[in-house]
């Protein structure tokens, strides 16, 4: 079983005792802003959607975010080549999605014989951009109307990582 380790994160595959520490995040509609679903209403919305991130085949690789035994997000590449990651709010701004990250994008051009990673923003979720940014990623193109979510359009951001963007920066 693969294990990332960082400074202050461990990264680890989910397993089902997950559902409560993921409905914490997945339930928070500051956490949700940007997502691609409404908040979890209930916490079987957030256990069928853990079964479906525990199902996942070859093409998926995603870390749960473990920060001293407690789970704060969720890093990978839930379809590769295309990656996210969430973290719990009251952790924003202390580079805590950069640091995960950066392990996971090692991780992914190590496991993987893609030429490049791609990420799907929301053109409003300054922090996600920042993030992108630092770790090297590239805007490709934006979108309009990509995602209809509770009734509203939500529009995208595209961003590419290149393998050897990535290995000159490392």
């Amino acid at each position: 079983m693969t294990e990332l380790r960082t400074p202050r994160l461990l990264l680890r595959r989910a397993r089902a005792d997950d559902a409560e520490g993921l409905h914490v995040l997945l339930s928070d509609p500051r956490v949700m802003q940007f997502w691609s679903t409404l908040p979890h209403e209930d916490i079987a919305v957030t256990r069928a959607w853990l079964d479906g991130m525990l199902q996942r085949g070859p093409d998926s690789d995603d870390f749960i975010i473990d920060m001293e035994g407690r789970v704060v997000g969720k890093a990978g590449a839930w379809r590769m080549p295309e990656i996210g990651y969430i973290l719990h709010p009251d952790l924003w701004g202390k580079g805590l999605a950069t640091e995960a990250m950066s392990a996971v994008i090692d991780h992914l051009f190590a496991a993987h014989d893609v030429p490049a990673l791609t990420a799907d923003v929301d053109p409003g979720n300054a922090g996600s951009i920042r993030v992108l940014l630092k770790l090297g990623f590239r805007e490709t193109h934006r979108a309009e109307n990509t995602y209809f979510i509770g009734g509203k359009w939500f529009h995208s951001v595209y961003f590419e990582l290149a393998r050897g963007d990535w290995a000159r920066r490392r």
